[in-house]
């Protein structure tokens, strides 16, 4: 519904949270294709690495506030989840320790 207006800039702040990983893909899916068929510029913030990797055509992660990776298109096509947290611990100078990103371990090797 938020389209249908054509705002300057699209904000999906964790859309999928709540939905079952069916119709999360499904939402994934549309959101997608109406982004690019409108040409708008989007913001998505999710938690799962997973989807970040997939969608969109710049990836950053901000940490304590501050902005700690910020990689472009053709780089973020390369990376694993793995690599993301390796560059993401790097960066902030920690561990990763969010649990609310789910990491299957056919992603991180």
């Amino acid at each position: 519904m938020a389209t249908l207006s054509k705002p300057s800039i699209l904000l999906l702040d964790e859309h999928i949270a709540t939905l079952d990983p069916k119709t999360a893909e499904t939402v994934l899916q549309l959101s997608d294709f109406i982004v690019r068929r409108e040409k708008m510029t989007t913001i998505m913030v999710t938690h799962n690495m997973d989807i970040a990797l997939r969608y969109g055509n710049r990836l950053v992660m901000m940490h304590r506030g501050r902005l700690v990776i910020d990689v472009g298109e053709e780089d973020k096509k390369r990376l694993t989840i793995a690599d993301l947290v390796n560059a993401f611990e790097r960066a902030a100078g920690e561990q990763f320790r969010d649990d609310s990103v789910i990491l299957n371990q056919r992603q991180c090797k």
